[in-house]
């Protein structure tokens, strides 16, 4: 029923926004349904309702007529005002066939629901956020989903002047539409959908390609200054799944973007971004990234890393403009998750310190890699304290690793194999 309660606040602030008054009923007979489901192509499908015909299918080439469509939309109309609310006739309730995979969310309690969370349900639907996973997000935020409403119409557009491109994926659009309306640097006002590369071709047909979760955040937390967004994640299909409300954490999803920029810098057309958004949040997917209770800088963990830190793995010594990115990820991420900036001196403090130690002398320089090799093979702070007891009693920088155990000592445990994987990348790199 979330659906619905999407819809009654995408409507009221509608109707802020554009000075009108119109019921729930009014705004889904007059400007939902003429661009949803009032044309030969739908822009998401009907489900149980009277609105959708299963034997009809688009690559068919056979489309409702416009006589088909009036008695579709004046039977579902008369069945929201007459019947019981079920799947059948509001999106995302529950089917009343308990054997159902839709049956979920039942209850032997009567409800209070009247016909506007219906009509709500339909317009809340469609402004859900389809992202890579088969996942939606229902955003409630009133900017968001009027950003959102603006969209339909340029899908529709779409859909109407592209034979081949397939109907029925306006979450997919929404994902799309949302990435691109909040790109700060491509998107113009005075032509929406100028720069809009959002379209693959399969088979014989042309679909909206899906977008990435890490790309529709990270713009959302850049155009958003909430300190935090409420999202219900969820699918809806022949069976439903439901990942529920999660908290998205916009200034800690925004702390890895700008500590990349405040240390390495970013080029002037913002393509330097792109590529992060593509390299932060791999590591796993979206839906065991909400199991940790929230979305913020821990779910933009990027893939590889997790073994360096875990399993004291050195990364390649690579000088390719790829591999230097990656580790600069690995170290920026590191980095937000130690959530204190001077930890990056002392990384680098500390790393030169080791250098000089390891080409101290060529006489001991053998046993002093190997010596270096147990210390930064380390992965909690007893190890290295322990490890860094040869390199102290055979320097004339005791100073420096004294001050390093004290600091190691006195960290949090948990983010002592951080701070020790960025000691090793700073090493790495200064070698």
């Amino acid at each position: 029923m979330i659906t619905a309660t999407i819809g009654k606040k995408f409507l009221k602030a509608y109707n802020a926004k554009y000075q009108t008054q119109y019921s729930a009923k009014e705004f889904f007979i007059e400007k939902y349904l003429p661009v949803f489901f009032d044309h030969p192509k739908y822009m998401m499908t009907g489900g149980n309702s009277p609105l959708e015909n299963p034997k009809i299918q688009w690559k068919s080439g056979k489309y409702p007529s416009q006589e088909e469509r009036k008695t579709r939309i004046a039977k579902i109309i008369e069945k929201i005002e007459t019947s019981e609310p079920d799947a059948s006739i509001a999106i995302g309730f529950p089917s009343l066939d308990l054997n159902s995979t839709t049956s979920g969310q039942t209850t032997n309690l009567k409800l209070p629901v009247d016909t506007n969370d219906i009509y709500c349900s339909w317009i809340g639907s469609g402004l859900g956020v389809g992202i890579q996973g088969g996942l939606c997000i229902l955003f409630d935020n009133e900017k968001i989903l009027l950003d959102l409403y603006d969209g339909w119409e340029f899908y529709r557009s779409f859909l109407n002047n592209t034979p081949q491109l397939r109907g029925n994926q306006i979450n997919t659009w929404n994902g799309q539409w949302l990435a691109h309306k909040f790109d700060s640097i491509k998107f113009c006002e005075d032509d929406p959908t100028a720069d809009l590369h959002i379209f693959e071709t399969k088979d014989d047909s042309i679909e909206v390609k899906t977008q990435s979760w890490v790309i529709i955040l990270s713009r959302i937390a850049f155009t958003l200054h909430n300190p935090q967004l409420i999202g219900y994640v969820y699918n809806l299909g022949q069976t439903n799944t439901t990942i529920g409300f999660i908290p998205f954490k916009l200034p800690k999803i925004r702390k890895p973007f700008e500590l990349y920029q405040k240390i390495f810098g970013v080029n002037n057309n913002g393509e330097r971004h792109k590529q992060l958004e593509t390299l932060f949040g791999t590591a796993f997917g979206f839906k065991r990234a909400c199991q940790k209770g929230m979305i913020g800088i821990e779910a933009l963990e990027p893939k590889g890393l997790r073994d360096i830190i875990e399993k004291s793995k050195w990364p390649s010594n690579k000088e390719d403009e790829k591999s230097e990115l990656t580790y600069n990820i690995y170290q920026i991420w590191i980095l937000a998750m130690l959530n204190n900036e001077t930890l990056w001196d002392q990384a680098q403090i500390i790393a030169s310190a080791l250098e000089r130690y390891a080409s101290g002398t060529e006489k001991a320089r053998k046993t002093r890699s190997n010596i270096l090799k147990t210390l930064l093979e380390s992965v909690n702070k007893k190890q290295f304290i322990e490890n860094l007891i040869p390199i102290i009693a055979d320097t004339n920088e005791e100073s420096i690793f004294e001050e390093v155990a004290k600091l190691i000592n006195i960290m949090p445990t948990d983010n002592v194999p951080y701070f020790l994987t960025l000691i090793r990348f700073q090493y790495s790199l200064k070698k």
